[in-house]
């Protein structure tokens, strides 16, 4: 979905943004990501909402990042900010999140995201990562202004088979909050 048609969707309708870090499309974090947002999207629907759900692959856009301006970078942060819950996937590299989601959230002001939900998660190799979703990809959405309310989700590699699972658990887990807010927001 482009940054356009949001503007057109429904009064009601939940706009979910997925934003991938990963410098391969279709990675196995954008894997994680989408489990992540139908979880999402299931919630919302359990609260009578419909959704909407958008997806910004930061490889193709790699090339872009450093141009000022750049029409698709500038429409990929414009649906960023436009949405109502945001989804940050990136794999871990260096026990953090990679250079590509950093470039890219260097295009955003100081409180930017205002009003709008976000969920991070990273994908690791070593469970000794586990923190840096909450260390290091949280405080930095917290410092553009999304609002955090539940911890992030930190993902094994060698446990992605049992990714419906830990989805399941972590949507579980957060539920309540989520739900609360997801009724908000209607």
């Amino acid at each position: 979905m482009d940054a356009a048609s949001v503007n057109d969707t429904p009064a009601g309708t939940l706009t979910i943004t997925v934003v991938v870090g990963n410098p391969r499309i279709g990675s196995r974090t954008r894997l994680a990501a989408d489990a992540v947002t139908e979880g999402i999207v299931a919630l919302a629907q359990a609260t009578g909402r419909t959704a909407v759900i958008q997806a910004i692959e930061l490889a193709p856009l790699a090339g872009e990042l450093f141009a000022i301006p750049s029409a698709a970078v500038d429409a990929a942060v414009a649906q960023t900010q436009a949405s109502d819950v945001l989804v940050v996937a990136s794999p871990t590299y260096k026990a953090t999140y990679t250079g590509l989601l950093k470039a890219f959230f260097d295009r955003f002001a100081s409180g930017s995201l205002a009003g709008v939900v976000a969920v991070p998660l990273m994908l690791g190799g070593a469970a000794t990562h586990a923190l840096a979703v909450d260390t290091h990809l949280h405080p930095l959405l917290l410092e553009l202004g999304a609002s955090l309310p539940t911890r992030g989700l930190f993902v094994l590699e060698s446990e992605l088979d049992a990714l419906p699972a830990t989805v399941a658990a972590w949507s579980s887990a957060n539920a309540l909050i989520l739900t609360r807010l997801l009724r908000l927001g209607s």
